[in-house]
């Protein structure tokens, strides 16, 4: 059974970068990730004790609001996790959220009810971050 939990607080990095790896491999430093994670809005979805998807939400809390990232692992993915995950930051967000979206999500994001807006722009700071 699937659990889900609104401004997950016990969200660490030891925890999120073993699941993050499963879904966008990367060279991911864990001080920074644990400094990014508390500074976010981390709702996630477990099966029992595993981690399994994860939305974030970084925010001002008065005016603007992004996700930062919407993952579920490729073994649980089209079994209605994201979709929830989705919801949830729709019920409990303090602002309105505006978000990237991977090629090819279009669709799944419109039949989640998220409306396409502005377009989106990078910049990049100079050390490549």
């Amino acid at each position: 059974m699937i659990t889900y939990q609104f401004d997950d607080k016990t969200l660490t990095a030891e925890r999120f970068l073993p699941f993050v790896n499963q879904v966008w491999p990367g060279n991911y430093d864990r001080e920074s990730t644990q400094a990014a994670l508390e500074k976010t809005i981390n709702i996630t979805a477990c099966d029992g004790p595993a981690l399994v998807g994860c939305l974030r939400i970084l925010s001002d809390g008065y005016y603007f609001g992004t996700i930062t990232e919407l993952l579920v692992l490729p073994q649980y993915q089209r079994k209605g996790i994201g979709k929830k995950l989705l919801h949830l930051a729709r019920e409990h967000t303090p602002t309105m959220l505006y978000f990237g979206a991977q090629p090819g999500l279009e669709p799944f994001y419109e039949k989640c009810g998220c409306r396409k807006s502005l377009q989106s722009y990078v910049i990049e700071k100079e050390d490549g971050r």
